[in-house]
């Protein structure tokens, strides 16, 4: 069998998307009691980070980010338990790249994160569409 193909990444966000969910979470983080990685790697503040949009843009694939309440099926049950997490849909099917631990490690640095990324996709015996960007 030939190697998997990346398609698509869909990272999914430890918080519900929405005004109440996005409230809930801005709240939480001041008083300590929520955080979510994936979070600290695409924006800064409210904004999404420009270093995350350049990296998305680079990628080669489509790169969608989800919130809790907003997976479909199939990302629900590759990432239940596993949040924030990065997925790769595959033409082989879903694959989870990075879980919560590895994103931890990452302290939000977006180079860091498509270096482990690559890593995560090599490990995994994947194949890009196109060269993935140096990091």
């Amino acid at each position: 069998m030939s190697a998997a193909t990346i398609v698509r990444l869909t990272g999914v966000y430890h918080a519900d998307g929405g005004l109440r969910g996005e409230l809930a979470y801005a709240v939480n983080r001041i008083r300590g009691t929520a955080h979510c990685a994936l979070c600290d790697i695409t924006h800064r503040g409210l904004r999404p980070r420009r270093e995350w949009i350049s990296l998305a843009a680079e990628l080669g694939v489509p790169v969608d980010l989800v919130h809790l309440n907003e997976r479909t099926p199939q990302v629900y049950a590759a990432s239940d338990g596993y949040t924030p997490c990065v997925l790769a849909l595959t033409d082989h099917g879903l694959i989870r790249l990075l879980e919560p631990s590895d994103l931890d490690r990452l302290a939000g640095d977006v180079t860091a994160f498509a270096t482990a990324l690559r890593s995560a996709a090599e490990k995994a015996g994947l194949r890009w569409p196109t060269a993935p960007p140096a990091a």
